[in-house]
């Protein structure tokens, strides 16, 4: 069987590595994957939003089941051409990823149906914007309503940075047509808590739980990045909300959404946050999260393909989607000076014995040898029976790569160790 997966980081290194358990799978292409993945796939330099590449690459090479996995190109239409071209695919069509491809969207979809969230406005026009926060509640959260590299959310601490933010973002037009509109937050408190879930539009299987380290330094300090390391299972995600989620947010959105006329088949990410309040819904996101999917596969039992089939056939409901009950966590090797400027190009050494359980995010392979060209270059991941085990290996594997000019964060884990003991 020949899987295609379209994307180039940790993520789809993630998911390369669970396909490739199942024996039925005799070649795996990375569209345009890295450097990193050369041992477990073939690259294909075709970019991820190349959608008529993308497609003719499919029928040229016939194949049999492909793998969406970014956010751009499932919102440009990417799953809707290849079931065109009769390729079968993981991943939602354009009119269900709108979920995270229009911020005002999903807002105004939970307000329609009851889904809890915080209060929200939505501005087209940025004097409007900057005269409502004159008076608005601080600190607030603004966000870009398209797509932004994961970085169109501003938590404004300030009147005047709420201010920046707005003219940062529909004036400067800093994430393009992406901030022709905003929508302005409500700021949530309580912890924060990643949950992806498989679903073919009728049922909800969600992954075990997890927790992101979105800034770049020790102690949650320095600007947001893509995602510094996670660890899995979420220790503040019980099995009392976990069942409130369930009923009050899950199901609803997949119903809402099939209400809407937009079926949502693939991977469905809740960012959540446990308010005095309850759980409500942060974000969404139409993907598998990075680099939470570093976590989760690797204590996924179950045979992934055999699953994101049952997505696109819609029968997840007979479908066993089993986790283990260890712990996971992966610790990101990112470029000094990321998320702003850094220099790639260093060589990348990575010990054989670790190499199953390292995902490269950015890396170039030249002349039998790696090259780091990202600002996230490579996530190391321990499974361990306990928290603290998995903490432990992840940063083992980290320190036993060799790379120049690079840096990890030394506390990923802390807080949900802390959670755990009750601190």
């Amino acid at each position: 069987m020949k899987i295609m997966v379209v994307g180039g980081g940790g993520r789809e290194h993630a998911i390369i590595k669970k396909l490739k358990e199942n024996k039925s799978v005799t070649e795996i292409y990375a569209l345009p994957g890295n450097g990193g993945m050369h041992a477990d796939a073939v690259c294909v330099p075709i970019g991820a939003k190349d959608i008529p590449a993308i497609v003719d690459f499919a029928k040229g090479n016939e194949i049999d089941y492909a793998v969406v996995a970014p956010d751009d190109p499932l919102v440009l239409g990417c799953v809707d051409e290849l079931e065109k071209a009769g390729i079968p695919c993981f991943g939602p069509r354009a009119n269900a990823a709108i979920i995270e491809g229009s911020k005002v969207f999903s807002k105004n979809l939970m307000k329609k149906y009851g889904i809890p969230t915080a209060k929200y406005e939505v501005f087209s026009n940025d004097a409007e914007a900057l005269s409502y926060l004159e008076k608005a509640p601080i600190p607030t959260v603004i966000k870009a309503d398209g797509l932004a590299l994961g970085k169109g959310v501003i938590i404004a601490a300030t009147r005047e940075e709420a201010y920046d933010a707005v003219k940062s973002i529909m004036t400067d037009k800093k994430f393009g047509n992406s901030g022709n509109s905003i929508v302005v937050e409500e700021f949530l408190t309580g912890p924060e808590v990643s949950v992806l879930a498989f679903t073919d539009g009728k049922t909800v299987k969600p992954m075990v739980s997890s927790m992101d380290h979105k800034r770049a330094k020790d102690g949650d300090k320095g600007l947001n990045t893509g995602g510094m390391g996670t660890v899995a299972p979420n220790p503040y995600y019980t099995a009392d909300i976990a069942d409130e989620c369930m009923k009050k947010i899950f199901m609803p959105t997949i119903e809402a959404m099939k209400k809407e006329g937009r079926e949502f088949h693939g991977c469905l990410y809740f960012g959540l946050m446990i308010t005095k309040d309850g759980p409500k819904v942060i974000e969404y996101n139409c993907r598998f999260g990075d680099p939470e999917t570093q976590v989760v596969l690797p204590l996924l039992e179950s045979d992934l393909l055999t699953v994101m089939q049952s997505t696109t056939n819609g029968t997840l409901d007979s479908c066993e989607v089993r986790f283990s009950d260890k712990h996971a966590c992966c610790v990101v090797v990112a470029s000094d000076g990321y998320p702003e400027k850094y220099e790639s190009g260093f060589e990348i050494e990575i010990p054989d014995e670790i190499k199953p359980s390292v995902y490269v995010a950015g890396a170039k392979y030249e002349n039998g040898k790696l090259y780091s060209s990202s600002g996230r270059v490579l996530g190391a991941v321990g499974v361990a029976d306990t928290l603290e085990s998995a903490i432990s290996e992840a940063y083992k594997k980290a320190e036993k790569i060799k790379l120049k000019n690079a840096f990890y964060r030394k506390d990923i884990g802390k807080k949900a160790l802390m959670a755990k003991t009750g601190e």
